[in-house]
């Protein structure tokens, strides 16, 4: 009897555990995985906003200046979106041709990365003015990590591709854990604002190898099946020339994201401006959601559209995981927002409290827009380019120029442009049918 109860016991046990495998591998267990991943990296970069904060007097020039590596970093985004799309389909090769493409892009991008810090140390003074900070080392930190975190991304990408969602997670709770130990080391030194942005690129090294690593083990071919050296399948330059669009997609995202907090450096003063950069971190929670959940979203997008089937559900699925996500967060915002900040940055840090929850939803609408633009994107749609570019370029002049120069005016202005973003690339997005074949 004893026997029997035992083996009834490890019965049960095998069968939760192949539920527990069937739901990991399903759409929703790869969607929801990747976006609990994204979830804990904001969790840890939030961590890391609330640390610098209490670091540094001066909280808002690391805010612009992160920002600023943001708007730089939107090719890397852009590109993971193409590396995954082409992965799926086999234009980068498979095995050790996809392998031998990834060496060569790495080499390129390597050097970039040199040439450009050395272009970046010669322009640190007007990148400082420009980005509106007087950190000129930091600012000369902005454009190599730029081009550290494209490679990041194009390995991400290719992670993507060949269906290794485990490791896209790990890299991203790996890559802000690093930047917060790493940052905030080097901010309690004398290092000060340079210090914590130093994280960054260093951050960014070490997952690389990560990534690196995980690719090479994917993507390594039993002895003496093949040549030892490929060529690469496609070179880098004619891969972002047909990635134009995701580039250009995902600037528009970019300003959406980041540039309030650029204008808001330029038009508050000291602290008023660090407020408000500690309140604009937090209410963007929801768009590093919609980030995590658009990993699963672009090469599931691209697979079933190759594959003629409705591509729509994928869509809504993401959209929807994002929804659940919005309902406790905006609750937080809404209910315990003073609290809420007093407790991460402070006490000094409440001048912009009251633009908390129109931020939150204004981003939330962002969040949105950009599942909107991935899905499109992967359909290789680029209509949508021309009238959202139109709300990104309005939004700066009309933070520099029209909005009141207060937390609440320019709440209330971003608000308005997130809702009329997120019109445009629902409305567009929801209308897509499939190409004619």
């Amino acid at each position: 009897m004893a026997d029997t109860s035992g083996l009834r016991r490890q019965d049960r046990a095998g069968a939760l555990r192949d539920r527990f495998a069937a739901l990991r591998s399903s759409d929703l267990g790869k969607a929801g995985g990747l976006a609990g991943a994204m979830i804990a990296n904001n969790v840890i970069a939030l961590g890391s906003t609330v640390v610098f904060a209490r670091l540094l007097d001066d909280y808002g020039s690391l805010a612009a200046l992160i920002s600023y590596y943001l708007i730089l970093s939107v090719a890397g985004q852009a590109m993971q979106v193409a590396t995954a799309r082409e992965s799926v389909l086999g234009t980068l090769g498979s095995g050790p041709q996809l392998a031998a493409t990834l060496r060569s892009w790495t080499r390129t991008l390597l050097v970039l990365t040199a040439g450009l810090a050395v272009v970046s140390v010669l322009a640190r003074a007007p990148i400082a003015h420009a980005v509106g900070v007087h950190e000129q080392w930091a600012a000369a930190i902005g454009l190599p990590a730029g081009v550290l975190w494209l490679l990041l991304s194009i390995l991400r990408g290719a992670l993507q591709g060949v269906g290794d969602y485990r490791a896209v997670g790990v890299s991203l709770i790996g890559e802000q854990g690093v930047r917060l130990v790493l940052g905030a080391a080097l901010a309690a030194t004398s290092l000060g604002v340079t210090g914590a942005y130093l994280g960054t690129p260093l951050s960014l090294i070490a997952i690389v190898l990560y990534c690196g690593t995980e690719l090479r083990r994917r993507l390594a071919a039993p002895a003496g099946s093949l040549p030892e050296t490929l060529a690469p399948a496609l070179r880098l330059r004619d891969h972002v020339v047909r990635a134009w669009a995701p580039i250009a997609g995902l600037i528009v995202v970019a300003l959406l994201q980041n540039i309030d907090i650029i204008a808001a450096k330029h038009r508050f003063s000291t602290d008023v401006a660090s407020s408000y950069g500690a309140t604009a971190v937090a209410a963007k929670v929801l768009v590093w959601v919609a980030i995590g959940v658009g990993f699963y979203l672009v090469p599931e997008t691209s697979r079933r559209d190759a594959e003629g089937q409705d591509t729509r559900p994928v869509l809504l699925r993401s959209l929807g995981i994002v929804l659940a996500c919005a309902i406790p967060v905006l609750l937080i915002f809404a209910l315990g927002g003073r609290l809420l900040l007093r407790l991460a940055f402070g006490a000094d840090r409440l001048l912009a409290v009251d633009a908390l929850l129109p931020l939150g939803v204004a981003f939330t609408l962002l969040a949105l827009t950009y599942l909107g633009i991935q899905y499109l994107l992967a359909l290789h749609r680029t209509r949508f380019l021309i009238p959202l570019g139109l709300v990104a370029i309005a939004e700066p002049v009309l933070l520099l120029t029209v909005a009141p120069a207060d937390p609440n005016g320019f709440a209330a202005t971003v608000l308005a442009l997130q809702a009329l973003a997120a019109a445009l690339a629902l409305g567009l997005a929801l209308r897509a049918q499939k190409r004619p074949s």
